[in-house]
């Protein structure tokens, strides 16, 4: 029997957890042609089909759930072997900050990639609005932390986020004058970001919900009361994004960056900076 080729397996589990060949191609740099032709390879190793191809993407077949958990002990323990051997395994404890909106769509291939690496370290993580992250940051709460900044600010971003009106799904087109809205906390940009693009046409707007939470906006918006501002990546699959149909002005994009110490960041910190930072851009 021939070997199971530890990249084939990497490629592999990129395909399953991105649902698509396409995304798992646009991951890891290569081409959807290039990664068809690992999976292939790879089932002509164990002789068995692993995906099935369908018109939204690929599932798993039986046999693919199978190899799943294998390849990802193979993968955790060559990667912790690797990092062990070349003296790049670190440990302790590391505190990361977070924005809400991001948690969902970012952080779990963040964390699980770097857990990978290095198994003995602990990452709390803190998710919560941008300047409240910002103040935990300045009295040394946190140890570093991803923020949003507008495009204007003149910093160089790890990626940009567009911004969208959502609401429900189905919602009628002729929204209602004044506009009701649910939105975060007067210094956030999703709350500056709507205020001022509804100023531009004048257009009425009454601020009837108010929550640092984002669970607590995506609980009114779900009420059908009001209709909020989230980043793209947030946009839960029940809700809809909002068009220019419903007679509403265009939001700006923002960019993301982290934040740090650098007087005080410990290797730790810094190996977790770069992790996010080579990672993020092609989430």
């Amino acid at each position: 029997m021939a070997p199971l080729d530890i990249d084939l397996l990497r490629c592999f589990l990129m395909v399953v957890e991105t649902g698509a060949l396409s995304r798992a191609a646009e991951r890891i740099g290569r081409s959807q042609a290039a990664v068809s032709m690992q999976m292939k390879r790879l089932e002509d190793i164990v002789g068995q089909p692993l995906l099935n191809r369908t018109g939204r993407g690929v599932l798993m077949t039986i046999h693919g759930e199978r190899l799943l958990g294998h390849a990802q002990r193979i993968l955790r323990s060559h990667d912790e072997a690797v990092a062990e051997l070349t003296g790049r395994s670190l440990s302790g404890t590391l505190r990361f900050g977070c924005p809400d909106d991001y948690a969902d769509a970012f952080l779990p291939p963040l964390l699980r990639s770097f857990a990978q690496l290095h198994p003995q370290v602990m990452i709390e993580v803190v998710c919560a609005s941008t300047p409240r992250l910002l103040a935990q940051l300045d009295r040394n709460v946190l140890d570093l932390a991803l923020t949003s900044v507008s495009l204007d600010s003149g910093r160089s971003v790890l990626r940009e986020e567009e911004l969208v009106w959502v609401g429900q799904k189905n919602i009628r087109e002729d929204s209602p004058d004044p506009l009701r809205l649910a939105l975060g906390d007067p210094d956030t940009l999703d709350h500056r970001a709507a205020t001022a693009a509804l100023e531009q046409p004048e257009r009425s707007y009454l601020i009837a919900y108010s929550s640092g939470s984002l669970s607590g906006l995506l609980a009114v918006v779900r009420s059908g009361q009001a209709i909020a501002v989230l980043t793209k990546a947030a946009v839960p699959a029940d809700l809809s994004i909002l068009s220019k149909t419903n007679r509403l002005p265009e939001l700006p994009k923002i960019g993301l960056i982290l934040k740090m110490d650098e007087k005080r960041a410990t290797p730790l910190t810094r190996a977790f900076a770069a992790h996010v930072r080579t990672l993020l851009p092609a989430l």
